[in-house]
């Protein structure tokens, strides 16, 4: 077997880390499903009225999507994963607690934006920390999160829904109703996430992009075993040649 001049362990566990934001992506996408039929009673919706409630966090995930690139590059990738927990944190409260209908539509935009900003973070953080024979299987941690974040939430649902009876209307620990609960669930992964994310290195493509060679490399060591030195310039000569993109670059090249 060739000799690697990577250490696979740590590539696995910082890959693994920031695919944390997959798995959250998976929960908050699908946490709404079992408490729909409560949400509809409790505030007297429409069928139309809930289609808009439970969609609405798409709108925010398009949004956090659009906007997680510029504000990674403008202040790091850890940073806007940190603000990407924040958020799933704060609308898994509010969403467990909303003062009405558009209350809840609100929070529920904002968990969207938390989904748009990890399913943009997850596979930049990897793709910029992975030597590149492991970046394809790194990059596919991120799909199997999102399935067991769907999976987990299915399962704490249901957990939550018979432990109340079969009925996600009746009151549940501390007289708490059990839909809410389902939302509040969503704090644990949360502050996981965050907690991971606060622990991780910074990228070193952004570090070497802000003027901190010094860092890069130090994360680099991290993760190489050869000469990171090397490795600095090569990120420093490959981003002199980018393109910045611009939306004019959606009309293609005319």
């Amino acid at each position: 077997m060739a000799a690697t001049n990577y250490r696979t362990g740590r590539v696995v566990a910082l890959a693994s880390t920031a695919a944390l934001g997959g798995f959250l992506f998976g929960f908050d996408s699908a946490v709404i499903n079992g408490a729909s039929s409560a949400i509809k009673a409790t505030f007297g919706l429409s069928s139309f009225a809930l289609g808009v409630v439970v969609s609405i966090a798409l709108i925010g995930s398009a949004v956090g999507a659009w906007f997680a690139g510029y504000l990674a590059e403008r202040f790091g990738r850890r940073k806007v994963m940190l603000v990407a927990a924040a958020m799933f944190m704060l609308s898994a409260f509010g969403q467990a607690f909303p003062l009405g209908i558009y209350d809840l539509c609100l929070w529920r935009l904002i968990g969207g934006a938390g989904i748009g900003v990890a399913s943009v973070m997850a596979p930049m953080y990897i793709a910029e920390i992975a030597p590149a024979q492991l970046r394809g299987r790194m990059g596919s941690l991120q799909q199997f999160a999102i399935v067991i974040g769907i999976f987990a939430t299915g399962l704490t649902n249901y957990l939550i829904l018979d432990a109340a009876g079969g009925d996600s209307l009746n009151d549940w620990l501390f007289g708490i109703p059990a839909w809410r609960w389902m939302f509040l669930t969503m704090v644990i992964p949360a502050l996981v996430y965050g907690f991971f994310a606060w622990r991780l290195p910074e990228s070193p493509r952004y570090l070497v992009e802000v003027g901190k060679f010094d860092e890069a490399a130090a994360v680099l060591s991290q993760i190489y075993t050869d000469d990171v030195s090397a490795r600095v310039e090569d990120i420093r000569v490959s981003m002199q040649g980018e393109h910045k993109p611009r939306m004019s670059d959606l009309r293609g090249k005319r």
